[in-house]
């Protein structure tokens, strides 16, 4: 086990990976940077982002990598990541990213996204009109949590949508109701990573990811569901969609260590915007030559950052 309230001294680690308790030894595919980093002279350790023994500014980068538990924390996780002196990406960007209402303002800035809408604490729901397949989920969540995916043809799918936005309401909960996108199911997601140059964020990767809901919300084990992962080159026109979507990010795009762009196929199969991720995001480091490489390259020239 890590051993997290020991902290950095002269010629120790200078990088903190964020993490939750559950995964204190970090998730595998985040284990995949820490020989780079050490090759480059900039050893890391995995740090539990609610550990009260933690000094965070003895850190001179802490990289959000796998707090996979703050989703019914945001509040206090939110207001953590603003103590953190050298965070990665910052905290106003946590902040924002961190409620999917984030979709709204890409929308009216002229991304193309999923069309969503919302449902407040306290508010009725009336079904589409059209009655087709919607996906209903929590404004904050993590990992697929309290996720579902529903035929509002279907009587007791209408019943059990209806129960799922009652639920989260009553856990005073922002639901999200998107149609479901038929696509995902044929062709997949497709998952646009983008790593920190010396001018801003440089495309690195991309993995398709298949389609993982196959029905009504019956809750998850652990803190994900498993997915189904391939490596994946990107089309001209997704790599447009998310250059747009990483030019609209509130700041600039500039200060971002990372970026996780989800796309998948619209009714006209153009590529939609699912998910921006700049919080938390599995980077699929282990599914391209190189990756955790230039990760570790775009880490250490922060850490060596004059200021």
């Amino acid at each position: 086990m890590t051993d997290n309230h020991h902290q950095p001294a002269r010629g120790e680690p200078r990088v903190a990976l964020v993490t939750c308790a559950e995964l204190s030894d970090l998730d595998s595919d985040d284990r995949l940077l820490l020989a780079p980093l050490a090759q480059r002279g900039v050893p890391a350790r995995p740090v539990v982002w609610d550990d009260p023994e933690v000094d965070w500014s003895a850190y001179d980068l802490a990289v959000l990598r796998s707090p996979w538990d703050y989703a019914l924390r945001r509040d206090e996780f939110v207001a953590w990541a603003q103590t953190v002196p050298r965070l990665a990406n910052p905290a106003d960007v946590v902040r924002w990213n961190t409620d999917k209402r984030y979709l709204d303002e890409l929308s009216s800035a002229g991304v193309p996204t999923v069309p969503t809408g919302w449902v407040a604490p306290g508010e009725p729901w009336r079904f589409p009109a059209d009655h087709g397949e919607y996906v209903i989920k929590p404004a904050v969540s993590a990992g697929s949590q309290d996720t579902g995916r529903y035929d509002l043809a279907d009587p007791e799918h209408r019943e059990l949508a209806t129960a799922h936005v009652r639920r989260l309401g009553e856990a005073g909960r922002l639901t999200m109701v998107q149609p479901y996108l038929s696509a995902v199911d044929t062709v997949g997601e497709t998952a646009l990573l983008f790593l920190a140059g010396p001018d801003g964020p440089v495309f690195s990767h991309a993995i398709r990811k298949g389609p993982m809901l196959s029905g009504p919300d019956l809750g998850v084990d652990g803190l994900y569901k498993p997915e189904e992962i391939t490596a994946r080159t990107p089309t001209s026109e997704q790599l447009a969609v998310a250059e747009k979507v990483l030019g609209a990010v509130p700041g600039g795009p500039e200060r971002l260590l990372y970026a996780r762009v989800d796309l998948i196929p619209g009714p006209d199969g153009g590529p939609l915007l699912v998910e921006l991720e700049l919080t938390e995001p599995s980077l699929f480091l282990g599914y391209a030559d190189g990756a955790a490489d230039r990760l570790a390259d775009a880490i250490a020239a922060r850490v060596r950052r004059p200021g």
